[in-house]
């Protein structure tokens, strides 16, 4: 009862975060590994993904109604995505993605320090395309985010979020907005493939998702509120968690 309880607090924290600049995975994922040292990373993912889905597609139903979002151009990507995450989670079985350990906190750092340069980056919502254009430029981040969300995973929505703001000219606020979307797809194929395998712990899922639920509608409401300069900051204390997170378990573990 004790172990529902410490892991349903830690999910709630998730889907707060999440809702907000993405990154949840950072905070759910090493709470199961420490909570349940004996299982398989398999079914813990799994267990996440459980989760984590309904905290991301709660947020995106809730931004959508109040976030004018391209959807012309979102349901394609979506699509995409989803593909995506289904080809990245058929590789890494064959595949080993250590090699990606050691870059993504050089990558994340990158991501850091262009976003801290550009100060002004991602305050005016001013896209850069429309039309088809818009269409193919957010397919491919959804193909490519996908491919990476399936495969390999930590820090997701973070570089949907960027990508978004750096690539298609969106603000924080929109940007994070379209990532739930694009989360909800990639996390849909994921879980679809761990539940498929008999990886996802049922009698855990409804309570951790409840539980995201109730700290993604939170974060949702607060990034609604305080807008894009808001998900700014937090997306560049998410993004130095992430790093120092990631970096640790590179190089340090």
């Amino acid at each position: 009862m004790l172990d529902l309880l410490l892991v349903s607090l830690a999910s709630m924290f998730a889907g707060f975060v999440d809702a907000i600049v993405g990154g949840g995975g950072l905070i759910l994922v090493p709470s199961l590994f420490a909570i349940f040292p004996g299982t398989p990373p398999a079914t813990l993912f799994g267990i996440n993904k459980s989760a984590s889905i309904w905290g991301t597609a709660f947020a995106a139903r809730q931004y959508g109604r109040r976030v004018d979002l391209p959807w012309r151009a979102l349901a394609p990507a979506a699509a995409a995505g989803f593909a995506g995450s289904l080809a990245g989670a058929w590789a890494v079985t064959a595949v080993d993605p250590g090699f990606l350990r050691k870059l993504l906190p050089l990558v994340l750092l990158g991501v850091l320090a262009y976003t801290l340069a550009r100060k002004h980056l991602g305050r005016d919502h001013a896209p850069r395309y429309s039309g088809r254009a818009e269409m193919l430029a957010a397919a491919c981040v959804g193909v490519v985010l996908g491919f990476y969300d399936g495969f390999f995973g930590p820090g997701t929505g973070s570089f949907f979020i960027f990508l978004f703001v750096r690539w298609l000219g969106y603000d924080f606020l929109h940007a994070s907005a379209c990532a739930k979307l694009m989360n909800t797809a990639t996390n849909l194929a994921a879980l679809l493939l761990f539940a498929a395998t008999g990886h996802v712990w049922w009698q855990y899922a409804a309570t951790l998702a409840v539980a995201n639920v109730a700290g993604s509608l939170l974060g949702t409401r607060l990034a609604l509120r305080h807008g894009a300069g808001f998900v700014r900051g937090m997306f560049i204390l998410v993004v130095g968690a992430l790093i120092l997170r990631t970096g640790y378990d590179a190089f340090l573990r």
